[in-house]
């Protein structure tokens, strides 16, 4: 029996050039593509919408058939409370059929939108086919976590689950993310008190954003 140690280099490297394998640009800095698919309900909705102006988790998960994807998507479930408590969107983009998607929703307890991507078109303008898997044809997981205006944070990929995100990884990054985009962040800051006591608001991002928006339906 081969171990990995006794594996030629040449197949290890092919491996390896796997788990990195996803679009050059796709790197903290980058846009990530504003893509429209299909919902669980079958509505075409586009990751900027869906997004806001908050920080979002984008997960691009196998599917339905993928014991790592239904972990990690229930570890995401029991999370999701603070997930919303804390202003934040998440979006799962899955190759799977609209009906298989609504399966994978239900069975992990899933609040958020998942989108299907059985045309394979994230899959393949990433270059991230999982070419190991050819009867399922998925795409190699990856997690990122966006700033607002689909600006890439951090990414992590989860061909092996151990390169997932844990709930800690996630909490660090929503939080580095979170004093970098809301201006409120620090409420000792005199400025802020004096934007408050003038009755601006523009500086503080629930008082200000509560009267200009509807916070779309997440389901």
């Amino acid at each position: 029996m081969l171990s990995a140690f006794s594996l030629p280099d040449t197949f290890l490297s092919t491996l390896r050039g796997q788990e990195d394998a996803v679009r050059a640009d796709m790197a903290p800095g980058g846009t990530f593509p504003d893509y429209e698919l299909p919902d669980h309900r079958a509505t075409r909705r586009r990751l900027s919408d869906l997004q806001g102006i908050d920080p979002m988790i984008l997960v691009l998960a196998r599917g339905h058939f993928c014991p790592k994807d239904h972990q990690q998507h229930l570890d995401l479930a029991a999370f999701y409370p603070k997930i919303a408590t804390g202003y934040t969107k998440i979006v799962t983009i899955a190759t799977d059929s609209i009906f298989e998607l609504n399966d994978f929703r239900a069975s992990v307890g899933a609040q958020w939108v998942f989108l299907s991507d059985a045309d394979r078109v994230v899959q393949k303008d990433l270059d991230i086919q999982e070419y190991t898997d050819p009867s399922n044809d998925p795409m190699i997981p990856h997690t990122f976590i966006l700033k607002p205006g689909l600006v890439i944070h951090s990414l992590y990929n989860g061909y092996w689950y151990w390169g997932r995100p844990s709930i800690a990884d996630l909490w660090r990054d929503l939080r580095d993310v979170t004093r970098e985009i809301r201006p409120d962040w620090d409420l000792s800051d005199p400025g802020l008190e004096r934007n408050w006591r003038s009755g601006d608001r523009e500086l503080h991002y629930a008082y200000h954003e509560m009267d200009i928006r509807q916070r779309p339906d997440e389901t």
